[in-house]
């Protein structure tokens, strides 16, 4: 196990991204996995996909059964796994490392604006809690 690199770090990867490349680096399954932490199979899928989260107790869990950090898991920092050696270092497989750059750099941009869409639908929510909270004192007033 390693300190973290640019690879998982949390710019260019998902919790759903380092669970399944610490379970990929410890040999198992979704299916081995599932059991070995005691959920069901899309559950974990789930994770891996990153639709919904673990709970802090199957975080604590998964940690343990991959031999990872929970901040790994979560942000890419702290003892984890090694970076994926995808491509040997041979100058006629350039193209290949400048294609899986611009990926994590996509990845990295999808992020971010997901981030930035969240906090205008978190504004857009309290406005309009705002303007529903001003029309029913309106009604009251009435």
């Amino acid at each position: 196990m390693t300190e973290t690199t640019d690879w998982y770090s949390e710019d260019a990867a998902t919790l759903g991204d380092r669970l399944m490349a610490a379970r990929e680096a410890a040999g198992l399954t979704q299916s081995k996995l599932a059991r070995l932490i005691g959920v069901r199979m899309p559950t974990l899928r789930g994770w891996e996909e990153d639709r919904t989260e673990p709970r802090a107790n199957k975080l604590s869990m998964v940690s343990g059964v991959l031999n990872v950090s929970i901040p790994w898991l979560l942000t890419g920092e702290g003892p984890g796994v090694e970076e994926p050696s995808l491509v040997p270092e041979d100058p006629n497989h350039a193209p290949i490392k400048t294609a899986l750059a611009e990926i994590r750099e996509l990845k990295a941009q999808l992020l971010d604006a997901t981030h930035r869409v969240q906090l205008v639908e978190k504004q857009l929510q309290k406005v309009q809690l705002e303007s529903a909270s001003q029309e029913n004192s309106v009604k009251d007033e009435i």
